[in-house]
């Protein structure tokens, strides 16, 4: 089997994997018990915490555990609407988020928000002029992500930060930076809140952070009882959170060596595709060498998809969460709906081979023939 859909999910590393199963076999207390089980688990998810703060240099207090990064875009956004409706009503976003963004804005116009939409360049950044001229005095919130989940396009947080407190101090500033953690490095100081997902990272589905500066104040979502997090009560998910802290220390090992890896490996790949007719290369100077995206002109994604799957090979199509469907990530960049419904995702790893390129790029190439010569017959 070849697996190149990594940006879509990670499968489990086996170091994490032993971290989990050894807090769960080992450390059975409910965390918010007061008797010595209890005492021995908190001890335990306090630790993971303070090593997960010290990896982001901030506080340990400024650490929510979340089930995965939309629950943290849920927590970002709406958190901050209902905390904030006194002081103004709208919201700023780019057209290169998740998926889980755009559905989040919906239900904020519902309730009387304003959402607007910053440009970006042909290259995929930021428009900053744009950015700019959009921020009012009622902007409560801007939310652009770290690294786009389609084209890879990597975004200027500490510079679109200052952009920001420039025209307007009290407005705040999200980021997405589910696909940056582990590819590149990132700061959680460029930024006042910030979400992120284990199952990108060698850990498992099912948890993820929030990042909110102590200074940031948001309404909670969920009420009930547990006092761990008045952002999210109950009983906190121990085992998940220690191999989150296990993930995360992973994947921070040696962080430039393997993206340097990745892409050399992404330019093979490239280099062979540029050379057939009919493959358009959705990529920017901006985008990491993680995602490579493709448009098959004459062939369908979900066809090619398939037929790659007899070779035991798997990719995406856009982000996982909006399969099949238009990519409005590719519409941003190149305004081509064509292109844009026929795309296809590579998304590499450092654990990902030569060898298992050059098998990919020689059952790449049977499969785009084969299927081309049927459109045109």
């Amino acid at each position: 089997m070849i697996y190149l859909d990594y940006s879509a999910t990670t499968p489990v590393s086996y170091d994490v994997l032993e971290s989990y199963l050894r807090a769960t076999k080992d450390f059975i207390g409910n965390p918010n018990s007061l008797h010595s089980l209890g005492v021995k688990t908190k001890t335990l998810m306090n630790s993971a915490n303070k090593q997960i703060a010290e990896i982001f240099n901030i506080l340990e207090s400024e650490i929510t555990f979340t089930s995965g990064a939309t629950e943290s875009n849920n927590m970002a956004l709406i958190g901050t609407c209902l905390a904030n409706v006194k002081r103004g009503n709208h919201i700023i976003v780019s057209k290169l988020e998740h998926p889980s963004i755009y559905k989040i804005c919906e239900y904020l116009e519902t309730i009387g928000f304003e959402i607007s939409y910053v440009a970006n360049d042909q290259e995929g950044l930021i428009d900053f002029d744009d950015l700019k001229n959009k921020i009012r005095p009622n902007t409560l919130l801007v939310s652009i992500c770290a690294v786009n989940s389609e084209l890879g396009i990597r975004q200027p947080l500490k510079m679109i930060r200052q952009i920001i407190k420039k025209e307007n101090p009290s407005t705040l500033f999200h980021s997405d930076m589910t696909q940056a953690v582990g590819k590149i490095p990132v700061s959680c100081h460029d930024v006042d809140m910030a979400s992120m997902s284990a199952h990108k990272i060698f850990g498992p589905k099912g948890i993820g952070l929030f990042y909110k500066n102590s200074r940031v104040k948001i309404t909670p979502l969920i009420y009930g009882s547990g006092k761990s997090n008045l952002l999210r009560p109950g009983t906190p998910p121990v085992p998940l959170i220690v191999a989150f802290s296990k993930a995360l220390r992973l994947a921070l090992v040696d962080i430039d060596k393997r993206e340097n890896f990745v892409r050399r490996l992404n330019e093979k790949i490239l280099g062979e595709l540029c050379k057939m007719e009919g493959i358009l290369i959705n990529q920017t100077k901006y985008s990491i060498p993680q995602i490579l995206n493709i448009s098959l002109q004459n062939i369908r994604p979900e066809t090619f998809l398939h037929a790659m799957e007899e070779y035991e090979i798997y990719l995406g199509t856009n982000t996982a969460c909006a399969s099949g469907n238009l990519s409005s990530s590719i519409m941003a960049v190149y305004n081509d709906k064509k292109r844009a419904t026929s795309s296809i995702r590579i998304s590499l790893s450092h654990v990902t081979t030569t060898d298992e390129i050059n098998q990919f790029l020689s059952a790449f190439k049977a499969v785009y023939n084969r299927l081309n010569s049927l459109t045109e017959g």
